[in-house]
């Protein structure tokens, strides 16, 4: 008979057993033939993507290539994805063969594979540390769980309590137990079938993000910008030669709550027994069964990250397309999404933006600075073919440099929101120390409270500046830039020429 040691077990997977006259047939599909998965975004997501914690979601479809005998067959799809919604499974290609489908949460783990044989025999090993001597014999699994309970011809004993190195070995690893996520599927036919089936689905635990890459123009007029595609893929299941698509935009959706696929260590514990006592020898501490162990049985993949570059040399581009409202980015090849893994495409390159810099400061009347505080950069871009732009632009994070010397100078960084053609793109940079803002309250004479704002810039260069108040209180007192009221905020526009400063009075009465 074929055994399989329990802590071994990892390594390889054995054939099941013939099938009993009579029995359920069951039929594996190992893998997919072609596979495509379609990434989209965590719509609340904006900061850096965490494998371990992500908030999209992928819609995977897989072509498998099965011969199911006539009658009543399991069909069983290993490797799906981890984070697989059962209700949105969909099978065709077998017409309406399908009767029953069940996403099967047990994994092969030593805990899952004792469970199994509760009640069953298996062969027990023990060696003896002193003589070396190995003895054999039948045993049944009476309970598992915090330690492994076994009925031998001697009577009921609690595996590794004994002093002597124990192995259980079991005869196969039953049919309902995979090493690989799996979905199976329960189809009834009155012939013989060989078809290519489809599968589709719906798994949490994926993202994808655009990274802008920009080099500003030594005029300060026009960057060349470049944009990264970012896919992420934190689940135990990657796919191998995918075709590979992200969708931005936000799609109505309702939380599921995701199923955990069940993959369980065995933990022994002892207490003082006869048997311990007469062999003289202090039993040996529980093995560890880690999950760094169980996860051996994943496909993994490493991590596959591009260099981040304003100009790369070589890349592949991936093509946007219209989906209804929604906006897809297809990349042209098959690539690899593997597991637990970031994979980055160019999803633009545009050589000659034309830029507007500014520098910007939000406050309300209320605020009082203890100093001057740096003002933020912002860059504001044209969507518009005219003005080096004129495509979809997806949210995403926002790196700028500056060329000197042949040598890139980082300027800041900042985040864009999701713009449509035609739209502006204001770029929100990081606090620039090179332009300040100080803000003090003035004494209330009466019922009319005033504070005045300063600002300076100490650059060898003018500096154009909009201060935006967040309250009704009206700026009065400029003698330089203009006051205006835009989407309901009063703006302060100046320019502060270079090494000066301007100020601005704000006025508000008392209620």
């Amino acid at each position: 008979m074929r055994r399989f040691v329990l802590g071994l077990m990892l390594a390889a997977l054995p054939s099941l057993a013939p099938m009993p006259v009579g029995a359920q047939a069951i039929v594996i599909s190992p893998r997919p033939d072609k596979v495509a998965v379609t990434v989209y975004r965590d719509p609340n997501g904006s900061s850096a993507m965490e494998l371990g914690w992500l908030g999209g979601f992928a819609l995977v479809t897989e072509t498998r290539r099965v011969t199911l005998p006539a009658g009543e067959v399991d069909l069983r799809f290993e490797g799906v994805a981890g984070g697989l919604i059962p209700q949105s499974a969909v099978v065709s290609g077998l017409g309406d063969g399908v009767t029953e489908k069940n996403r099967d949460a047990k994994l092969l783990s030593p805990g899952t594979l004792i469970d199994a044989y509760l009640g069953q025999r298996v062969h027990l090993r023990r060696t003896s540390k002193a003589t070396g001597k190995v003895t054999e014999q039948e045993a049944i699994v009476r309970a598992s769980g915090s330690g492994i309970v076994v009925q031998t011809e001697s009577g009921i004993e609690a595996l590794r309590c004994t002093g002597l190195n124990e192995t259980l070995l079991a005869p196969r690893v039953p049919a309902d137990l995979s090493a690989r996520p799996t979905l199976s599927v329960r189809a009834r036919s009155a012939q013989p079938v060989e078809a290519d089936v489809t599968l589709t689905y719906l798994t949490s635990n994926f993202d994808w993000r655009a990274h802008y890459v920009a080099t500003l123009a030594p005029d300060g007029k026009t960057l060349a910008l470049f944009a990264w595609l970012t896919l992420a893929n934190g689940d135990d299941t990657g796919f191998v030669n995918a075709d590979t698509m992200a969708v931005a935009g936000r799609l109505n959706r309702e939380q599921v709550e995701r199923m955990q696929p069940e993959v369980r260590s065995i933990a022994i514990s002892c207490w003082p027994s006869r048997r311990t006592h007469q062999t003289g020898i202090p039993p040996p501490p529980a093995p560890e069964f880690k999950r760094d162990r169980d996860e051996a049985i994943v496909i993994t993949g490493s991590r596959m990250t591009m260099a981040e570059s304003p100009s790369p040399v070589t890349a592949v581009s991936a093509a946007q397309e219209n989906l209804g409202d929604l906006k897809l980015y297809r990349i042209p090849i098959p690539v690899t999404v593997a597991a637990h893994s970031q994979k980055q495409v160019a999803l633009l390159k545009q050589p000659s933006a034309k830029i507007v810099s500014k520098y910007r400061w939000d406050t309300r009347f209320a605020n009082q600075t203890d100093g001057p505080r740096p003002a933020q950069r912002l860059l504001k871009l044209d969507n518009r073919k005219a003005a080096g732009l004129g495509l979809p632009l997806p949210a995403g994070s926002f790196t700028l440099y500056t060329m000197r010397d042949g040598q890139p100078f980082l300027l800041g960084e900042g985040a864009m929101t999701d713009r449509a053609i035609g739209e502006m793109v204001d770029v929100v940079l990081a606090d620039t120390p090179g332009v300040e803002i100080e803000q003090r309250q003035l004494e209330a004479v009466g019922n009319v409270r005033e504070t005045i704002l300063i600002a300076t810039n100490d650059q060898s260069i003018a500096a154009p500046l909009e201060v935006r108040f967040g309250d009704d209180a009206k700026p009065l007192k400029t003698k330089s830039g203009s006051v205006k009221r835009r989407d309901g905020t009063w703006v302060w526009e100046v320019v502060v020429p270079a090494n000066s400063s301007r100020e601005l009075t704000v006025r508000h009465a008392n209620d």
